[in-house]
């Protein structure tokens, strides 16, 4: 182990490897061969009457293979092999319990951590095991400070802090089940698909809960009295897909409050990105659950709660110092403001006739995305206030977006004046051309947005007849 680690140290992992990966194979072979707790080295200084016990010579071993597995752990980090990194990592909290080796705030955040494997795995049984694990073992740290200590307020500060990142892992869990169940249960336009619901309800109740019990066995923490606080807390969110609205907003909830005990110690001041990430997940949270919500005018509700919470935080940016977040807030604002336009447009179509005050709403909403969307356009253009020629990778998708957006938005907008509508359908079909274009001068850009290269191609084709169509009724003597 100390080989192992004096390797490490140098950044030498492989050599590292080797030596831990033989310090794990002497314990297994020891074990397997002899059984019997060794000596510990300790004991060879000692007189006769102060040599251990079994028990305690067996505990100092085991302690000694927990440090192998911990080391391993890290070295598999270090080599990216992440898969092999989260087993020994799960491992080592599950001895540190049973040997009861481990400081409660370390043990929390390092099973809160492995809950964020789980999930990219879409484990979602174990990445609750993990969290719920974490949880109950965190408010064993409640009592640390004592009142004699010195450090008793910054000792305060570090549990609070370690309380809010477990929290923001719990948002993740719960944010991550609903976009998955997400992408389960929407058809082709984004939209829930009812066939598959009714196949995934019939399914999830046909299913045994064998193989979840076999999985469960495996992850299981701790000891028997820390188990059952453990699956108390289970037992408060899913674990499975939420397949309606009820089920969706249970773990909806659950989110939230954790976004809540998030911001207490994640505040503005002080915590400005930490706090923002955190109003961006309550924000998607509340996007997720309105896919599940079949009432147009409440999903409409929960997008205009994502407006209210994220258009302040935007106000009070400086763009300057925070431009990525700018960017993410500008996109997010614009594609709110989009979707809530497309649900009035919907709205309005079950109408007998278009109403004055949902005409305004409906083009009051577009103009707005049309606002955030070129405030995003323009965060990417050079000091000069030119647009690049060629977009960067990481913002090539977004911008193409943007700029198909704005083209349907322009063609959305609903006026009685034939001369404004004239112009609206150029200014749409300049944004459905500059894509076309784009993609012609760059193929490589044609992967990023296939599907609005097509329709943009469409419309191009479509515009300028019906443009000639209009103009030869604005103009019909000429």
């Amino acid at each position: 182990n100390n080989l192992g680690i004096l390797w490490s140290e140098r950044d030498e992992i492989k050599t590292a490897q080797t030596y831990l990966e033989s310090a794990e194979a002497l314990y297994n072979q020891y074990m397997k061969e002899d059984g019997n707790p060794p000596l510990d080295p300790s004991e060879h200084f000692m007189a006769e009457e102060e040599k251990l016990t079994d028990q305690e010579r067996s505990k100092r071993f085991e302690k000694a293979y927990t440090h192998t597995l911990y080391y391993l752990a890290q070295v598999y980090q270090h080599l990216e092999m992440i898969e092999k990194a989260a087993q020994y990592c799960h491992t080592t909290l599950k001895r540190q319990l049973e040997y009861c080796g481990y400081y409660p705030v370390e043990w929390a955040l390092n099973a809160a951590t492995l809950s964020q494997y789980y999930l990219s795995k879409q484990c979602f049984m174990e990445a609750r095991h993990c969290l719920a694990a974490a949880s109950v073992i965190f408010s064993q740290a409640g009592q640390v400070p004592s009142a004699e200590d010195n450090e008793t307020e910054q000792d305060q500060q570090d549990l609070r802090q370690r309380k809010a990142e477990i929290a923001r892992c719990w948002i993740k869990y719960c944010l991550n089940l609903l976009q998955s169940a997400r992408k389960l249960l929407e058809d082709n336009i984004g939209e829930m698909d009812p066939d598959r619901q009714l196949e995934l309800k019939a399914q999830r109740k046909k299913e045994e809960d064998e193989k979840e019990k076999g999985r469960k066995k495996a992850v299981l923490f701790g000891t028997s009295d820390i188990c059952d606080s453990v699956l108390a807390m289970e037992e408060k969110v899913s674990s499975v897909y939420p397949l309606d609205f009820q089920e969706a907003r249970e773990i909806f909830l659950v989110g939230q409050n954790y976004v809540q005990e998030a911001k207490e110690f994640f505040q503005v001041d002080g915590y400005v990105t930490d706090h923002i990430e955190i109003v961006q997940d309550h924000s998607a949270l509340f996007k997720v659950l309105a896919f599940f919500e079949e009432d147009y005018e409440r999903r409409c509700k929960m997008h205009k709660r994502r407006i209210d919470m994220l258009e302040p935080i935007y106000a009070d940016l400086n763009p300057q110092y925070y431009l990525l977040i700018s960017r993410q807030l500008q996109f997010e604002l614009a594609d709110t403001y989009y979707e809530m336009m497309d649900l009035k447009v919907a709205i309005g179509n079950r109408l007998e006739e278009l109403d004055s005050h949902t005409i305004k709403k409906i083009n009051s909403l577009a103009q707005l995305a049309i606002k955030y969307y070129e405030l995003f356009l323009d965060s990417l253009r050079n000091p000069d206030k030119v647009f690049p020629e060629e977009l960067e990778e990481d913002v090539l998708r977004p911008a193409m977006v943007a700029k198909f957006h704005i083209a349907r938005l322009y063609g959305k907008l609903i006026t009685s004046d034939s001369k404004k509508q004239l112009e609206n359908m150029q200014t749409s079909l300049e944004y459905y051309t500059f894509l076309v274009e784009y993609c012609e001068r760059y193929p490589d850009a044609v992967h990023a947005v296939e599907t609005e290269l097509e329709l943009s191609k469409e419309m191009v084709g479509l515009l300028p007849t019906r443009m000639e169509r209009l103009r030869a009724k604005l103009c019909p003597f000429i």
